[in-house]
C-alpha cells in the first residue's frame, strides 16, 4: 500500500511539472500571436499610407492602361 501511494505521489509531481511547462508554452505562444497581430496591423497601415489618395478600390476593378 505504501509503495502505491509513493508511486502516485511521484506521478502527481510529474503531472504538475508537465502542466506548468504547458502553461508556460501556451503563454509564450500567446505573446507571439499578439506580437504578430500587431505587426500585421502595422504593415496594413503602412500599405494604406503608401497607396495614393482616392484609390480605395480593388486593383482588379481598374482598367489596364492598354485599353
Amino acid at each position: 500500500m505504501e509503495s502505491r501511494l509513493t508511486e502516485l505521489e511521484i506521478k502527481l509531481s510529474y503531472t504538475e511539472d508537465l502542466v506548468e511547462e504547458l502553461n508556460r508554452t501556451v503563454y509564450r505562444q500567446q505573446e507571439q500571436i499578439e506580437s504578430l497581430q500587431r505587426q500585421i496591423l502595422n504593415l496594413q497601415q503602412q500599405v494604406q499610407d503608401l497607396s495614393p489618395p482616392g484609390r480605395g478600390g480593388d486593383l482588379r476593378d481598374e482598367i489596364p492602361p492598354h485599353y
